[in-house]
């Protein structure tokens, strides 16, 4: 067994690190899923990043992707240290593997965003031996190290770490052939306060950029291994708009103003490095509707090939811009002008959509569909509102929700992730025209409509040869596949279909995105 050690100095700060002895047991990195298709879109890239952090006596980390095949809990020895990574979606099978490797004597450690709001769930539920709070990168190996020398602390605080602490991941473990899309991390935290998401909570309204080189050596080793398409895995790209400035300017705050000065031009500094790399290349990312008012940074979008943007539209009313906080997004006709202006300048966007808002009627969900069509996105997702830990409107729900005595599994409705997926309500909260499962069944109708063969043959005439609409069209069919059947549907014979679709699918799609290798790529020269 490995024996491992800190060594502090005065402030609390690491100076060395001291190994003792060879490693004699296995780190486990297991990303849980209910459904398996053999093949994914993106690689989870904390998986990587953890393995990354594993100090080099430990051996190299067994990185499990159940998205890809489920956990063979056999293999797991006395002594192992299996590292678990939970979001409130995959909550529930994360803490079946966790109950399962303590069992047969692992250490058992969480982390993610869902343990970090709910450490003590982990414990009761999950078997952990210890949580890590925040970013993993840095704390990590005093976790391993803890674990080896049979002492692992209850509870540990990965904090904010800042950009240039950010562990490159280690891609030399990734499955060959198993992921569509690699993935790269160039910004941490989300300067808005969207009521329906977390990562402002979690990750901090301050956004913390890693360092442009940094993130130009990690592609090319990607591509080097044939990867043509990468995801800035980001909260948010765009963490500077020009209202920002603006505001800044306006409140005569020279110092502020500088900073977000400096941290706009880091953004255009990135993207003219990633302009440079081969033209085969390909990016996606995630970023606010506000970047549309914004052509000079779309513009150095489209030269960095970044092809691909998912933009958080919500709704398509005013009203339900508001319930939501999201108010800095247009609507109605406004809202297609925005949206088109991506495609205007080569950015063809992914847009999201919440049906359930207190806003919706029967008729907001063909409205929806028409204007996803009107707009011209390449693709849409639809989801229903759930509030999910972490957000205001989980805050809300819980409050209001606090003498209600229904329990299902033995579960409160306000912990519905604890619940057999097959028992929990169609709709957490309650809407007041509409029952669950007729937002549900709409929202479905929703899904099949906009990725129906007719509509998803129309929206590929922005390609120009047979081929590329065709893989556009499979690519279709295989995301409404892998998210919005097995994501809308409740009833498992649905979800099995949709699995065996998807895999069947997914082998031809997967070599319409791969390249040749480059292994004699060069990192550009000021990247190096």
């Amino acid at each position: 067994m490995l024996r491992a050690e800190f060594v502090y100095n005065a402030s609390g700060s690491t100076i060395r690190f001291l190994e003792k002895e060879v490693v004699s047991v296995s780190v486990y990195l297991v990303n849980p899923s209910d459904v398996s298709f053999g093949i994914s879109l993106v690689a989870p890239r904390w998986l990587y990043v953890l393995a990354g952090a594993t100090p080099p006596s430990f051996g190299d980390p067994i990185v499990v992707d159940e998205g890809l095949e489920p956990l063979d809990a056999e293999k797991i020895q006395k002594g192992d240290m299996v590292g678990i990574g939970i979001h409130t979606s995959n909550a529930r099978r994360g803490y079946e593997v966790g109950r399962t490797a303590r069992e047969r004597g692992a250490y058992v450690v969480f982390g993610g965003i869902h343990a970090t709001l709910y450490p003590e769930e982990a414990y009761e539920m999950g078997g952990a031996h210890a949580v890590v709070k925040g970013d993993g990168d840095v704390i990590w190996a005093k976790v391993l190290a803890d674990c080896s020398n049979g002492g692992p602390q209850q509870l540990y605080e990965g904090g904010q770490i800042e950009g240039d602490q950010f562990t490159p991941a280690r891609w030399q473990l990734l499955p060959l052939n198993r992921y569509m899309w690699a993935s790269v991390q160039t910004v941490r935290g989300c300067p808005k306060h969207c009521s329906f998401c977390s990562v402002w909570r979690t990750d901090g309204q301050r956004p913390r950029e890693h360092g442009a080189s940094a993130i130009i050596r990690e592609i090319v080793e990607l591509r080097r291994k044939g990867f043509r398409f990468i995801v800035l895995a980001d909260d948010n790209f765009y963490p500077v708009t020009l209202q920002d400035l603006k505001q800044a300017e306006g409140l005569e705050n020279p110092r502020r103003f500088e900073e977000l000065k400096a941290m706009r031009q880091e953004r255009f500094e990135l993207m003219e490095r990633l302009s440079e790399l081969p033209d085969d290349m390909v990016f996606f990312t995630q970023i606010t509707m506000e970047v549309a008012d914004d052509p000079e940074f779309l513009k150095a979008m489209s030269a960095a090939k970044i092809k691909g943007a998912l933009v958080g539209v919500e709704s398509v009313t005013e009203e339900g811009l508001k319930a939501i906080y999201k108010d800095f997004n247009a609507s109605g006709e406004s809202l297609v002008k925005q949206l088109q202006t991506f495609r205007k300048h080569g950015v063809y966007v992914l847009g999201s959509f919440i049906f359930g808002l207190s806003s919706d009627r029967p008729e907001t969900f063909d409205a929806t569909t028409e204007l996803a069509q009107e707009a011209e996105l390449a693709f849409a997702q639809f989801v229903t509102l759930t509030p999910f830990p972490g957000t205001v409107d989980f805050q809300r729900w819980e409050k209001k929700m606090a003498d209600d005595t229904t329990r299902i599994a033995g579960f409160p409705l306000t912990r519905y992730w604890l619940m057999p997926r097959a028992m929990r309500p169609r709709l957490a909260i309650s809407h007041p025209v509409m029952s669950g499962e007729e937002i549900r069944s709409h929202t479905q109708r929703v899904w099949d409509r906009f990725y129906s063969l007719p509509l998803a043959w129309k929206r590929s005439d922005f390609l120009k040869s047979l081929r590329n609409r065709l893989a556009y069209v499979l690519m279709s069919k295989l995301y409404r596949q892998m998210y919005g059947n097995t994501g809308i549907a409740t009833d498992s014979a649905r979800i099995n279909r949709a699995v065996s679709w998807a895999r069947w699918m997914a082998k031809p799609t997967l070599r319409l995105f791969h390249g040749q290798p480059m292994p004699d790529l060069q990192v550009p020269a000021r990247s190096r």
